[in-house]
């Protein structure tokens, strides 16, 4: 399997414009206990993605942690539904099995 494999799904043609090596932001949750990503935001300040779960943590550095885009996507291909999200957006579900449910992200939070 190619990498570009990784930004195409059977669901979907939307693909990343990330290169498939952007790192991203992500928690042990998701990474070691392979929790759901039920959070993902397109920061507005520098481009950043973030995919979290829905685990409550005090201290982001605690549990941090940086992958590359494509492991993200290899965990969770449903991720490409948010391809084009734009900056200052995020994208939020209950677990896999529920549809995103987009918003602009409130800056003031």
């Amino acid at each position: 399997m190619k990498i570009t494999d990784f930004f195409k799904s059977k669901n979907t043609t939307k693909t990343f414009t990330d290169p498939p090596n952007t790192a991203v932001f992500t928690t042990k949750f998701v990474i070691f206990d392979n929790k759901d990503i039920t959070h993902v935001t397109h920061e507005i300040e520098d481009g950043a993605w973030q995919f979290f779960s829905d685990d409550e943590f005090e201290h982001f550095e605690d549990v941090a942690k940086i992958v590359g885009l494509q492991e993200i996507i290899k965990r969770d291909n449903s991720i490409l539904e948010l391809a084009d999200l734009p900056l200052g957006y995020l994208a939020t579900r209950k677990n896999k099995d529920e549809k995103w449910e987009i918003k602009k992200a409130d800056q003031n939070t």
